[in-house]
């Protein structure tokens, strides 16, 4: 908790004035009663309309200074809290950011959303609950016992035994609640991930006819996530009823002894109600208290989870492996894998067991192998997406370790698997390869990709709105804007991973034609399941289960290489045949 104060620090002016303007609210309610003790006693008792005037006119008074204390109040407390949550936001979000691959897929995305929104957004109540209330309720309290001790101490003596009990039935169900809504937000980050699941493999699930057995899954975990929030919240409604039992059964106590005394003349009338009114303020604040209890221990709660989310180192993962070293010699390869080894953490087996080879500028490898085999995750060490556990990795001689991430990125240009198109214009879209583009190198970089037909075909042309995750572009057009955005930086290093998998085999072509003329001796890799858009790269890498099968051109493979030849054949059938 102690972690997220520091962006509280911003608003240190309102989270003084908050409290401060609720105190001067509380001390003018304390005066009330007093007050109404006067009318009673001797405005009433003794039919003096001055003083019945006057203390009228007083309690207006307190009421519209009390009024625009709390308004204040509620003003500042409401300015920081937001201010707090938003700070809080943005200072989550470059966290995340920040984290390497590994951290954000074992975090896992659905905890992150809900951390991101849910788990702020009680945090941001909390705050502004406890700058409004946490030191007006405990001064109404103590201040209405204290009060109460100056009009009788024998009366006031109730207030000594309830307001203990008060205490230990408060903070008894907020140690034995703070645990348990921990285990509530636990399990709303389980039905968040089963909800985005459902929603990311729509398609799949219907195509498998398999809704009913994830309605049956996502019933099961949200009745235990009711479940676990019914009997937290069981436990946090029995607050109220208890503290209106203790401060009910100190009022009829206080009654039937303030009639006593009334009756042999130690209290006057007005009196007896004072200390009746101050017990009513007591309830009313206890009552407050109780909800502000409540509402803080889902806030800590929600906080100690965020706390864990900075708790997890950001940037790079550095490999242990050993110092790094760099590699000297007359001639240096551009790109070298050192028998290179990756284990994903919590997998059991290496994804990628001894890789070894060089690649030279300016040279176009093909990387082709079966599902599974390790293809994405041989080019996702390029760009140290993920640090390699067992191996070095060089370009142009220096350890990719000794490279900022940023530096290193910056000379590539990556396509995933998956193309990904953000909200707003194609320009924009190709803006984030390169920020200061002109309109000549978006023109260019789309007659590479093969996407200028695409963008000319729209009304807008570049200003054409694009949908979040390009949903109004098929595939293969959104596959061709995605590789125009890589192109568009001019990268020393082109990465398409499987990026041309939606196009048909015409266009696959001209785009393999059209990325020979890069200028710039670019290095191309080039992930793909199809033999015929990888058979003319300089060098093909072929793996197998995660291990190399064979390396050489389309000919060579094809003699030595039982692999590569099955992949071939399989999908050229007809030359088997002749052969």
């Amino acid at each position: 908790m102690k972690r997220l104060f520091v962006y509280l620090k911003a608003y240190k002016k309102e989270s003084i004035l908050a409290p401060l303007f609720k105190l001067l609210e509380a001390g003018f309610e304390l005066f009330v009663p007093l007050v109404m003790a006067a009318i009673i006693d001797k405005g009433i008792g003794q039919g003096n309309k001055t003083i019945i005037w006057q203390m009228g006119l007083c309690l207006v008074g307190l009421a519209i200074v009390g009024l625009i204390s709390a308004a204040t109040a509620q003003f500042f407390a409401a300015k920081a809290a937001v201010g707090f949550a938003a700070k809080l936001r943005e200072a989550l979000f470059a966290h995340i950011q920040s984290l390497s691959f590994t951290n954000i897929d074992q975090a896992g995305t659905s905890t992150m959303i809900t951390r991101m929104t849910s788990d702020v957004n009680q945090v941001q109540s909390g705050v502004n609950m406890v700058l409004r209330l946490f030191l007006r309720s405990p001064i109404i309290v103590f201040g209405a016992m204290i009060m109460a001790f100056t009009i009788d101490v024998k009366s006031a003596l109730v207030f000594v035994v309830a307001i203990p009990l008060l205490a230990i039935v408060v903070f008894g169900i907020m140690l034995a609640t703070i645990p348990l809504y921990k285990k509530v937000q636990g399990g709303l980050d389980r039905v968040l991930g089963i909800t985005r699941e459902n929603l990311t493999g729509v398609r799949v699930i219907r195509a498998f006819h398999r809704e009913e057995q994830e309605e049956q899954v996502f019933c099961e975990e949200n009745e235990k996530l009711t479940d676990m929030q019914m009997f937290v919240g069981k436990i946090s409604a029995c607050m109220n009823p208890f503290t209106y039992i203790i401060v009910n059964a100190a009022t009829i106590l206080l009654i039937y002894t303030g009639a006593l005394k009334v009756q042999v003349g130690d209290l006057s009338q007005g009196e007896v109600i004072a200390i009746l009114n101050y017990m009513s303020q007591i309830l009313v604040e206890l009552v407050k208290l109780a909800n502000l209890i409540i509402l803080t221990t889902k806030a800590v709660a929600c906080a100690d989870r965020l706390a864990q989310v900075f708790e997890i180192p950001g940037g790079e993962e550095k490999n242990d492996t050993g110092l790094t070293k760099s590699l000297t010699g007359d001639k240096i390869p551009y790109l070298v894998f050192e028998h290179v080894s990756l284990n994903y953490k919590g997998a059991g087996e290496e994804t990628l067991k001894d890789i070894d080879f060089m690649v030279e500028k300016g040279e176009t490898i093909g990387v082709i192998g079966g599902t599974g085999s390790g293809k994405s995750s041989l080019v996702n060490l390029i760009p140290a997406f993920y640090p390699a556990t067992e191996g070095n990795i060089y370009l142009e001689g220096k350890n990719l370790k000794e490279y900022v991430p940023e530096e290193l990125r910056m000379r590539m240009g990556i396509v995933p698997q998956k193309a990904v198109l953000f909200q707003g214009t194609i320009r924009s879209n190709l803006l984030w390869g390169k920020e200061d583009a002109t309109e000549e190198e978006m023109w260019n970089a789309l007659e590479i990709a093969q996407a200028r037909e695409v963008v000319e075909g729209k009304e807008g042309k570049l200003e054409e709105p694009v949908a979040q995750n390009g949903r109004n572009f098929s595939g293969g057009q959104r596959q061709r804007l995605s590789i125009a955005r890589a192109l568009i930086r001019k990268p020393e290093i082109l990465i398409l991973d499987d990026s041309a998998s939606a196009l048909d085999y015409a266009t696959d072509a001209k785009l393999r034609m059209a990325l020979r003329t890069l200028e710039g001796n670019t290095t191309t890799f080039i992930v793909s399941q199809r033999a015929s858009s990888i058979r003319h790269a300089d060098k093909i890498i072929v793996l197998d289960d995660g291990e190399i099968a064979g390396i050489g051109t389309h000919e060579e493979l094809l003699k030595t290489c039982e692999v590569y030849q099955e992949i071939y054949r399989s999908q050229y059938p007809e030359e088997r045949k002749e052969a």
